[in-house]
C-alpha cells in the first residue's frame, strides 16, 4: 500500500501515520525527519540542503526527491510506505509520479484529512509540548493534569514561540491556497480520498481504516474523475433578420368591395348571359303574285 497523506498543520496526520504504519508494517516517511536526518547524517544530499538552508534559501524539490528515493530503496518500503509532507503542490506531485514510476512503485492513492479551520486554530494554539520526553499536550482537548507539567516525567511543557494566532493564520491560508489544487488534480485522476479528521484518534484511526482496508485487500475500485458541467446550449433563430419578428408588420391583404344591397328586397341574381352569335338571314320562297311581277319586269 502507497499513500499519500494530505493535511494542514494540526490536522494529526502525524499521529496518525504512526498507526496505520504500525498497523500495516511499512514505514511512515516524513520529509521533514528525513531532511534532519540527512542532515544530522553528512549525507551528499544532507550537505546540499544544508548549504541551501545557511544561505537562507528553501531546499529544492531535486534535493528532496533524491532523499526520498534513497529511503524508499531500502528493504522495509518495498511492501509500501505512507509518506507525509510531500507533496505540497502540483509541480511537486508531478516530479514525485514520475520517480515513482521509475521505481515501479506508483501510488494507490491520497487521503486528504479535512479539519476546519476553527478547530485547526485551537489545536494549534493549545498544544504544548514536554521538553524532556516529547509528549504533547492541549490545553483545550488534552489538557495536563498539572498546568505546564508533563504527566509522564513531570518535566516543564513548553508552548513553541510560532504557535500564535498570527503566525497559525498565515501558515493556514498559506497551505490552503498550495493544497487545493493538488487535491483537485488528485480527485481529477481518481486517486482521491477524504477523511474527516475531528474527534479523538480512535475514531479517525477507525475512519482511516474503513478507507485504507480496501486498498491494502486489492479490493478498491477505480474511482472515475467527475465530469465537467454541462455547458448551456443557445438556440439560434431560423431565420436572421434586422427587425425584430414583433415589431415586423405584416402584409396588407386586398379588400374585397362590399355587395350592394336594397332596402327591403333581397338581391337579385342575375341570369348568366349566353354567348351571342349572329344570326343567319333565311331565304323564303317568293309569292305568286311577285313572281310575276318579276316576269314583267324581264
Amino acid at each position: 500500500m502507497r499513500i499519500v497523506l494530505l493535511g494542514a498543520p494540526g490536522s494529526g496526520k502525524g499521529t496518525q501515520a504512526k498507526k496505520l504504519a504500525a498497523k500495516y508494517r511499512i514505514p511512515h516517511i516524513s520529509t521533514g525527519d528525513l531532511l534532519r536526518a540527512a542532515l544530522a547524517a553528512g549525507t551528499p544530499l544532507g550537505v546540499q540542503a544544508k548549504a541551501a538552508m545557511d544561505a537562507g534559501q528553501l531546499v529544492s524539490d531535486d534535493i528532496v526527491l533524491g532523499i526520498i528515493r534513497e529511503r524508499l530503496r531500502a528493504n522495509d518500503a518495498k511492501k509500501g510506505f505512507i509518506l507525509d509532507g510531500f507533496p505540497r503542490n502540483i509541480a511537486q506531485s508531478q516530479s514525485l509520479d514520475g520517480m515513482l514510476s521509475n521505481l515501479n512503485q506508483p501510488l494507490d492513492c491520497a487521503v486528504h484529512m479535512d479539519v476546519d479551520f476553527d478547530v485547526l486554530m485551537q489545536r494549534l494554539t493549545g498544544r504544548r509540548t514536554c521538553e524532556n520526553c516529547g509528549a504533547t499536550y492541549n490545553i483545550y482537548t488534552n489538557p495536563p493534569r498539572l498546568d505546564d507539567q508533563c504527566d509522564r516525567c513531570g518535566a516543564t511543557l513548553r508552548h513553541r514561540a510560532d504557535d500564535n494566532e498570527v503566525t497559525i493564520g498565515n501558515r493556514l491560508r498559506v497551505y490552503d491556497s498550495q493544497t487545493k489544487p493538488l487535491i483537485d488534480l488528485y480527485r481529477n485522476q481518481g486517486r482521491l480520498e477524504i477523511v474527516n479528521g475531528v474527534g479523538d484518534e480512535d475514531a479517525v484511526f477507525k475512519r482511516m481504516l474503513t478507507v485504507l482496508e480496501p486498498i491494502a485487500k486489492g479490493t478498491r475500485k477505480p474511482k472515475l474523475p467527475p465530469l465537467p458541467p454541462a455547458k448551456p446550449v443557445k438556440a439560434k433563430p431560423l431565420v436572421k433578420s434586422a427587425v425584430p419578428m414583433k415589431s415586423r408588420p405584416l402584409p396588407a391583404k386586398p379588400l374585397k368591395p362590399a355587395a350592394k344591397k336594397t332596402a327591403g328586397k333581397p338581391a337579385l341574381k342575375k341570369p348568366a348571359s349566353k354567348p351571342t352569335h349572329p344570326k343567319k338571314k333565311s331565304r323564303k320562297p317568293a309569292k305568286p303574285a311577285e313572281r310575276r311581277k318579276a316576269a314583267k319586269r324581264k
